[in-house]
Protein backbone atom coordinates (compact mmCIF):
# COMPACT_ATOMS: atom_id res chain seq x y z
CA UNK A 1 0.00 0.00 0.00
CA UNK A 2 1.54 2.85 -0.91
CA UNK A 3 1.73 5.75 2.16
CA UNK A 4 -0.18 8.78 1.60
CA UNK A 5 -0.37 10.47 5.03
CA UNK A 6 1.16 13.77 4.12
CA UNK A 7 -2.26 14.37 1.27
CA UNK A 8 -4.68 13.19 4.67
CA UNK A 9 -5.81 15.43 7.26
CA UNK A 10 -4.18 13.15 10.74
CA UNK A 11 -7.88 13.14 11.52
CA UNK A 12 -10.03 9.45 11.76
CA UNK A 13 -13.81 9.82 12.38
CA UNK A 14 -15.83 6.68 14.06
CA UNK A 15 -18.55 6.19 12.01
CA UNK A 16 -21.18 4.91 14.42
CA UNK A 17 -24.83 6.17 15.66
CA UNK A 18 -24.09 3.43 18.58
CA UNK A 19 -22.86 5.82 21.87
CA UNK A 20 -21.81 2.45 23.72
CA UNK A 21 -19.87 1.67 20.24
CA UNK A 22 -18.59 4.61 19.67
CA UNK A 23 -16.78 5.11 22.94
CA UNK A 24 -15.29 1.57 22.95
CA UNK A 25 -14.07 2.22 19.44
CA UNK A 26 -12.28 5.72 20.97
CA UNK A 27 -10.87 3.79 23.92
CA UNK A 28 -9.16 1.19 21.74
CA UNK A 29 -7.68 3.82 19.46
CA UNK A 30 -6.52 6.43 21.29
CA UNK A 31 -2.98 7.09 21.67
CA UNK A 32 -2.70 6.16 17.79
CA UNK A 33 -1.59 10.09 17.06
CA UNK A 34 -4.66 10.65 15.02
CA UNK A 35 -7.31 13.39 16.04
CA UNK A 36 -10.10 10.73 16.99
CA UNK A 37 -13.41 12.67 15.95
CA UNK A 38 -17.34 11.39 15.87
CA UNK A 39 -20.15 11.77 13.43
CA UNK A 40 -21.39 14.12 15.90
CA UNK A 41 -18.51 16.84 15.06
CA UNK A 42 -19.94 17.32 11.61
CA UNK A 43 -23.96 17.23 12.46
CA UNK A 44 -26.51 16.97 14.74
CA UNK A 45 -28.65 14.39 13.16
CA UNK A 46 -28.57 10.86 14.09
CA UNK A 47 -26.11 8.64 12.19
CA UNK A 48 -27.79 6.14 10.46
CA UNK A 49 -27.38 5.07 7.12
CA UNK A 50 -29.26 1.68 6.36
CA UNK A 51 -27.86 -1.22 6.70
CA UNK A 52 -28.71 -2.95 3.80
CA UNK A 53 -25.62 -5.82 3.31
CA UNK A 54 -26.02 -9.23 3.77
CA UNK A 55 -22.17 -9.71 5.51
CA UNK A 56 -20.69 -7.87 8.51
CA UNK A 57 -18.03 -6.00 6.29
CA UNK A 58 -20.92 -5.29 3.58
CA UNK A 59 -22.47 -3.13 6.63
CA UNK A 60 -19.27 -1.90 7.78
CA UNK A 61 -18.62 -0.57 4.34
CA UNK A 62 -21.30 1.48 3.86
CA UNK A 63 -21.56 2.95 7.26
CA UNK A 64 -17.88 3.79 6.49
CA UNK A 65 -18.60 5.48 3.08
CA UNK A 66 -21.39 7.30 4.14
CA UNK A 67 -19.45 8.74 7.16
CA UNK A 68 -16.76 9.58 4.40
CA UNK A 69 -19.25 11.77 1.84
CA UNK A 70 -20.35 13.57 4.77
CA UNK A 71 -17.22 14.71 6.76
CA UNK A 72 -14.79 13.83 3.75
CA UNK A 73 -12.20 12.72 6.29
CA UNK A 74 -10.72 9.14 6.82
CA UNK A 75 -13.86 7.00 8.85
CA UNK A 76 -14.07 3.71 10.48
CA UNK A 77 -16.96 1.74 10.81
CA UNK A 78 -17.84 -2.00 12.00
CA UNK A 79 -20.19 -4.05 12.39
CA UNK A 80 -20.39 -7.13 14.04
CA UNK A 81 -23.18 -10.24 15.30
CA UNK A 82 -23.68 -12.30 17.87
CA UNK A 83 -23.60 -16.36 15.91
CA UNK A 84 -25.21 -18.96 18.18
CA UNK A 85 -24.40 -22.64 17.40
CA UNK A 86 -27.87 -23.94 18.60
CA UNK A 87 -29.81 -21.20 16.53
CA UNK A 88 -27.72 -22.40 13.24
CA UNK A 89 -25.33 -19.25 13.87
CA UNK A 90 -28.52 -16.84 14.12
CA UNK A 91 -29.03 -13.41 14.86
CA UNK A 92 -25.63 -13.20 12.96
CA UNK A 93 -25.82 -10.68 10.73
CA UNK A 94 -29.11 -9.47 12.54
CA UNK A 95 -27.84 -9.27 16.02
CA UNK A 96 -29.07 -5.51 15.94
CA UNK A 97 -32.52 -6.35 14.20
CA UNK A 98 -33.30 -9.60 16.21
CA UNK A 99 -36.82 -9.27 17.37
CA UNK A 100 -36.59 -5.73 15.99
CA UNK A 101 -34.32 -2.62 16.39
CA UNK A 102 -36.31 -0.68 19.36
CA UNK A 103 -36.59 -4.08 20.85
CA UNK A 104 -33.73 -3.30 23.98
CA UNK A 105 -30.84 -5.51 24.27
CA UNK A 106 -32.32 -7.00 27.71
CA UNK A 107 -35.46 -8.06 26.37
CA UNK A 108 -33.61 -9.67 23.08
CA UNK A 109 -30.66 -11.95 25.37
CA UNK A 110 -33.93 -12.67 27.63
CA UNK A 111 -35.41 -14.09 24.80
CA UNK A 112 -32.47 -15.95 23.72
CA UNK A 113 -31.31 -17.72 26.74
CA UNK A 114 -35.40 -18.42 27.11
CA UNK A 115 -34.72 -20.54 23.74
CA UNK A 116 -31.93 -22.11 24.96
CA UNK A 117 -33.37 -22.93 28.60
CA UNK A 118 -32.86 -26.71 27.49
CA UNK A 119 -29.93 -26.39 25.66
CA UNK A 120 -26.42 -27.91 27.40
CA UNK A 121 -23.53 -26.49 28.01
CA UNK A 122 -21.92 -28.26 25.43
CA UNK A 123 -24.04 -27.44 22.56
CA UNK A 124 -24.24 -23.63 23.49
CA UNK A 125 -20.99 -22.50 21.39
CA UNK A 126 -21.18 -19.19 20.35
CA UNK A 127 -18.72 -16.40 18.96
CA UNK A 128 -18.77 -12.20 18.70
CA UNK A 129 -17.81 -11.80 14.71
CA UNK A 130 -16.53 -8.18 13.86
CA UNK A 131 -15.67 -6.47 10.31
CA UNK A 132 -14.25 -2.84 10.48
CA UNK A 133 -13.87 -0.97 7.35
CA UNK A 134 -11.81 2.15 6.51
CA UNK A 135 -12.76 4.59 3.68
CA UNK A 136 -10.37 7.49 2.68
CA UNK A 137 -11.71 10.99 0.92
CA UNK A 138 -9.61 9.37 -2.43
CA UNK A 139 -11.48 6.08 -2.53
CA UNK A 140 -9.84 3.42 -0.73
CA UNK A 141 -11.44 1.07 1.30
CA UNK A 142 -9.71 -1.48 3.62
CA UNK A 143 -11.17 -3.88 5.23
CA UNK A 144 -10.02 -5.96 9.03
CA UNK A 145 -11.74 -8.80 10.96
CA UNK A 146 -12.25 -10.52 14.54
CA UNK A 147 -13.36 -13.18 16.17
CA UNK A 148 -14.03 -14.10 19.83
CA UNK A 149 -14.97 -17.82 20.72
CA UNK A 150 -17.40 -18.03 23.73
CA UNK A 151 -20.70 -19.69 24.77
CA UNK A 152 -24.40 -18.22 25.53
CA UNK A 153 -24.19 -18.27 29.71
CA UNK A 154 -27.63 -19.45 31.90
CA UNK A 155 -27.98 -15.57 33.00
CA UNK A 156 -27.14 -11.85 32.24
CA UNK A 157 -24.58 -10.46 34.46
CA UNK A 158 -21.88 -7.71 34.73
CA UNK A 159 -22.54 -4.05 33.89
CA UNK A 160 -19.61 -3.43 31.17
CA UNK A 161 -19.71 -3.28 27.73
CA UNK A 162 -23.14 -3.17 25.96
CA UNK A 163 -25.36 -5.24 23.37
CA UNK A 164 -25.14 -9.27 24.23
CA UNK A 165 -22.51 -9.22 26.69
CA UNK A 166 -24.21 -10.00 29.73
CA UNK A 167 -24.89 -13.34 28.21
CA UNK A 168 -21.28 -14.15 26.29
CA UNK A 169 -19.46 -16.29 28.61
CA UNK A 170 -15.63 -16.42 28.05
CA UNK A 171 -14.64 -19.77 29.18
CA UNK A 172 -10.79 -18.99 29.53
CA UNK A 173 -11.55 -16.51 31.98
CA UNK A 174 -14.61 -17.81 33.75
CA UNK A 175 -16.68 -14.74 33.20
CA UNK A 176 -19.49 -13.22 31.36
CA UNK A 177 -18.17 -10.40 29.01
CA UNK A 178 -19.98 -7.77 30.15
CA UNK A 179 -17.96 -8.98 33.74
CA UNK A 180 -14.83 -7.68 31.78
CA UNK A 181 -13.16 -4.04 32.52
CA UNK A 182 -12.49 -2.65 29.16
CA UNK A 183 -8.52 -2.97 28.94
CA UNK A 184 -9.08 -6.77 29.79
CA UNK A 185 -12.08 -6.92 26.80
CA UNK A 186 -10.64 -4.78 24.08
CA UNK A 187 -7.30 -7.41 24.27
CA UNK A 188 -9.73 -10.48 23.24
CA UNK A 189 -12.89 -9.12 21.81
CA UNK A 190 -13.74 -9.40 18.30
CA UNK A 191 -14.21 -5.25 18.18
CA UNK A 192 -10.45 -5.23 19.80
CA UNK A 193 -9.01 -8.11 17.39
CA UNK A 194 -10.44 -5.91 14.01
CA UNK A 195 -9.30 -2.35 15.37
CA UNK A 196 -5.78 -3.69 16.55
CA UNK A 197 -6.09 -4.74 12.43
CA UNK A 198 -7.03 -1.33 11.75
CA UNK A 199 -4.22 0.48 13.55
CA UNK A 200 -1.72 -1.42 11.21
CA UNK A 201 -3.75 0.21 8.19
CA UNK A 202 -3.97 3.36 10.10
CA UNK A 203 -0.23 3.12 10.11
CA UNK A 204 0.16 2.74 6.43
CA UNK A 205 -2.17 5.23 5.11
CA UNK A 206 -1.05 8.53 8.05
CA UNK A 207 2.53 7.15 8.90
CA UNK A 208 4.18 7.00 12.20
CA UNK A 209 0.96 5.79 14.34
CA UNK A 210 1.28 4.32 17.30
CA UNK A 211 1.11 0.53 17.87
CA UNK A 212 -2.16 -0.87 20.16
CA UNK A 213 -1.30 -1.07 23.98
Amino acid sequence: MTDAGPLLRRELVVATGNPGKCAEMEQILQGCGIRIMTMAHFSDQPFEPEETGSTYMANAEIKALAACRITDRVCVADDAGLEIDALDGAPGVYSRRFLGEETPFPAKMARILEMLRDVPDERRGCRFRAAVAIATPDGRLIGCHGVCEGRIAHEQRGAFGFGYDPIFFVPELGKHMAELRPEVKHGISHRGQALACARRALADLFGSVAPAP
